[in-house]
C-alpha cells in the first residue's frame, strides 16, 4: 500500500476492524517513511449490481442518482439528511441482498417510493409525479386519491 502523503511504499498497519457497515475492513496505517497514518477499507469485489433502465439498456447501479432524486422530491420538507442516507442505505441493503444481479428501475423507484410515503407525503407525491411521468393534473388526482385512502 502507498503512503497517500509521500508515496512510499513501506507501510504498515496498526489497527484492523470490521467497518461500521460490517460488510469491509477498515485498516488504520503508518508510513514508515514519513510516519503520517490514513485509513484503508478492504471490500470484497463482486459483480457489479446493473439496473435496467425503461429502454432495456443496462448500466451499473450508481448510489448517487437515487440520492438525488430523493434530495430533489424533499427539497425544503422537514426531511433530515439523516433520514435519507439511512433510507438509501435500507433500500441498498435489500438490493444487494437479491440474488438477482440485474435490477429493473421500476423495482428501485418503487422501493424509494415506499420509504417516502412513509416519511413525507409531499415527497412522496414529487417522486411519484416525475418518476410515473403524470401527464396531466387528472393522474396527478388519482395519485392523492389513493394516498387518502390510506
Amino acid at each position: 500500500m502507498k503512503c497517500p502523503y509521500c508515496n512510499a511504499a513501506d507501510t504498515k498497519v496498526i489497527d484492523s476492524r470490521p467497518a461500521d457497515d460490517n460488510s469491509s475492513i477498515r485498516r488504520r496505517r503508518q508510513c514508515e517513511s514519513c510516519g503520517k497514518r490514513f485509513t484503508t477499507y478492504e471490500k470484497l469485489e463482486t459483480m457489479p449490481l446493473m439496473v435496467i433502465k425503461k429502454d432495456d439498456s443496462r448500466e451499473v447501479y450508481d448510489r448517487s442518482k437515487i440520492e438525488a432524486g430523493i434530495l430533489h422530491s424533499c427539497h425544503k420538507r422537514p426531511v433530515s439528511t439523516q433520514q435519507i442516507g439511512a433510507m438509501i442505505d435500507e433500500i441498498e441493503n435489500q438490493l444487494f441482498s437479491m440474488e438477482e444481479r440485474e435490477i429493473p428501475t421500476s423495482l428501485i423507484g418503487e422501493m424509494v417510493m415506499e420509504k417516502l410515503k412513509g416519511i413525507d407525503e409531499v415527497a412522496y407525491v414529487r417522486f411519484a409525479s416525475v418518476y410515473r411521468e403524470f401527464k396531466d393534473v387528472n393522474t396527478f388526482m388519482e395519485e392523492l386519491r389513493k394516498l387518502l385512502k390510506q
